[in-house]
């Protein structure tokens, strides 16, 4: 809960208000300690000694009848002490609780002080002045029972708010820039990727949304870093397998304007002109094919058929090939009917299969098999070819890959069929994987579902 960035950014509100308060606070009354006791001691002294003139120019009895009609007593409480300890007090407490008054305190003011208690320092909650009346010399106590004068405490607090808020928005500043730093080297980050350099670590050891921004926006990092690579190796590949043909088309074209050619040689350089022509029409096509499937704008023409049947016909279209090298199929198919596309799944066993055609030896085995379960179903196309290393296992899939590069150019390879197989079974939601070991074979597994979901 703590980690979330908003349960953070209200807690460190809070706290930097009410830290601003309490220090404001202190503040407030260290700057105005002085005057603070200044107005609340003055107006009691000036109440005292105003008493105490009564007393020393009203005989007693008037005195203390004057006194005890005033209306000050509704702010102050008086209390005149005689020199046994007894005293007379006038005015109501209305709750108030009295300041204990000590004989040590009683006897400094019959001996003519003055006494001031003011246990904070700031606000003085009891004054003893000597009172002199014509029987003899009292000790008078006058404590404030009412808040200090209004005009003052409405400066005072509008001074206390004033430090308040500074001190909490200092405080809340501090906070912020811990909160924003994260966020500032994302920022960071992000100009170094728009720049071109992946190479970026943040260090953002936090939990919570940013820590969670912070691990997706370097696993994003990671990715574009693939994606940069791949798409250098796509271009890299692209312009040999394109600059092949064309160095061969452009030599033998050269070729053909000598005079003293011969027919045949004529002939012969024409047709390699074609071939490598016609080779790379067929790359175009592929490349715009596999395009196509990758941004998925192709849509799937989803139809009932026969799978096992599909099968059996692309391995006869496939017999002139496998017969002249004597091998041999071994079928194992199921009636199975499936929905999906036709034409994509056609390329998809026409690829896979002339692959082990290809790679496979002179008297070699090929074993076709299909397996259902329940609402899948699985075809696995085994051979005994020359096999596939484990490193080659891995990026098998990829555009313009072959694993075998002289097998491939023998037989013409573009290195994209297997590419543009997966994302075949990927539209159909299906699954292929790769079983091989080098020099026993290799088997193509691929699952789908009986029944294609129309997105």
């Amino acid at each position: 809960m703590i980690s979330s960035l908003y349960t953070r950014i209200v807690l460190a509100f809070l706290v930097s208000v009410i830290g601003g308060t309490i220090i404001s606070f202190f503040v407030a009354t260290w700057v105005f300690r002085d005057k603070l006791n200044e107005n609340l001691k003055i107006p009691l002294l000036h109440f005292g000694q105003d008493i105490a003139r009564i007393y020393d120019t009203v005989p007693l009895r008037e005195a203390d009848s004057f006194v005890s009609g005033m209306n000050q007593l509704k702010s102050y409480h008086i209390r005149i002490y005689e020199v046994t300890g007894q005293f007379q007090s006038y005015g109501a407490l209305n709750g108030h609780n009295p300041a204990t008054v000590t004989m040590e305190q009683v006897k400094k003011v019959l001996d003519g002080e003055v006494v001031h208690v003011n246990p904070s320092g700031i606000s003085t909650i009891l004054l003893g002045l000597p009172l002199t009346t014509e029987m003899g010399t009292k000790a008078m106590f006058v404590e404030p029972i009412g808040p200090p004068s209004t005009p003052f405490v409405i400066k005072w607090i509008l001074n206390f708010s004033t430090y308040s808020l500074l001190a909490g928005s200092l405080m809340i500043l501090v906070a912020a820039m811990f909160l924003v730093r994260p966020i500032k080297k994302l920022t960071k980050a992000t100009r170094h990727i728009a720049g071109g350099d992946f190479n970026v670590k943040l260090n953002i050891k936090q939990k919570g949304e940013l820590g969670t921004l912070a691990r997706s926006f370097e696993e994003m990092t990671h990715d574009l870093q693939q994606l940069e690579q791949m798409r250098r190796e796509f271009v890299s590949n692209v312009s040999h397998e394109v600059q092949s043909p064309l160095t061969s088309i452009s030599g033998y074209a050269l070729a053909l304007k000598q005079v003293d050619l011969a027919d045949h040689e004529r002939s012969r350089y024409l047709d390699i002109i074609i071939a490598e022509a016609d080779r790379m029409s067929k790359m175009s096509d592929s490349l715009l094919k596999l395009s196509l499937l990758e941004s998925q704008s192709q849509q799937l023409q989803l139809v009932t058929f026969s799978l096992d049947e599909q099968i059996r016909r692309v391995i006869v279209a496939f017999q002139p090939q496998w017969s002249a090298r004597s091998i041999r199929f071994e079928l194992n198919l199921k009636a199975v009917r499936l929905r999906a596309d036709h034409d994509q799944l056609n390329q998809v066993w026409t690829n896979i299969l002339g692959n082990s055609i290809k790679f496979s030896k002179e008297g070699g085995v090929i074993n076709v098999s299909i397996k259902q379960e329940l609402k899948l179903v699985t075809v696995r196309i085994a051979d005994t070819g020359i096999g596939i290393s484990p490193e080659d296992q891995k990026r098998i899939f990829e555009r313009f890959f072959k694993a075998d590069r002289s097998h491939s150019r023998k037989n013409g390879g573009s290195g994209m069929g297997l590419a543009i197989v997966k994302q075949i079974v990927l539209l159909h939601q299906g699954d292929i994987r790769v079983e091989s070991e080098p020099g026993r074979g290799t088997t193509v597994i691929v699952t789908l579902p009986i029944t294609t979901p129309v997105e």
